[in-house]
């Protein structure tokens, strides 16, 4: 069962904040609303709350971006974790929607397969980390407070300790749509920045990424 701590009842909303394939909008409604995003091959459920975000706005993550595993949703290839250790030198782009509480659980809830997860946010906020599931995305991350709200993030426990994978064109072109539609990034923004991620690095030309935008 899911468990909401009653210690945060005051606090309707959280931002939950994305720095993969949910950097695009439309890909991100489809945990919302339910759907197929473009180029995925799972159809998502969606949150028991339908409701859009009430806002969004640009996030800079100082955590490592990096590629891993097959995902079943992209082609069977890699897909974007960070890492788990806080260093000012990284720049991760990240698009954070203000969702609310039961909207992030719902979320948290399809990115693990549909797991039920005992998530205590107020536990969470106060050690700053927790892996609920030895699984892609079974550890939450407390980024901080804005606008009187706090910011969660989910990734990986394995914290760079695993092989790396390329992405998908399907699932980079996801990332693309978002850095350059939400975050209006320029082409050689968007190049530079994803040139060097490990996963990316090696695997894809700047004539490659280009294709894709």
């Amino acid at each position: 069962m899911i468990v909401i701590d009653t210690k945060l009842e005051k606090e309707t909303y959280v931002w939950y904040a994305s720095f993969g394939s949910n950097l695009s909008r439309e890909r991100f409604f489809c945990y919302i609303k339910g759907g197929k995003p473009e180029g995925s091959e799972k159809v998502e459920i969606g949150c028991s709350d339908r409701s859009l975000p009430v806002k969004e706005a640009t996030h800079v993550m100082h955590y490592p971006l990096y590629f891993a595993k097959q995902s079943d949703r992209w082609q069977h290839q890699g897909v974007a974790f960070i890492g788990l250790n806080h260093d000012e030198k990284y720049h991760t782009y990240s698009r954070k929607y203000l969702i609310t509480v039961g909207q992030f659980m719902d979320v948290v809830k399809q990115e693990n397969d549909g797991a039920d997860l005992n998530i205590d946010l107020d536990e969470i906020m106060w050690i700053g980390a927790k892996t609920l599931r030895d699984s892609w995305y079974g550890t939450i991350l407390y980024l901080g407070k804005e606008d009187g709200y706090p910011i969660f993030t989910f990734t990986a426990d394995w914290n760079l300790d695993v092989p790396l994978n390329k992405p998908s064109h399907e699932y980079l072109s996801m990332i693309i749509k978002g850095l350059k539609t939400t975050l209006k990034l320029d082409d050689t923004e968007i190049i530079n920045y994803l040139i060097i991620k490990p996963g990316i690095d090696g695997h894809y030309s700047r004539k490659d990424i280009q294709k894709l935008i």
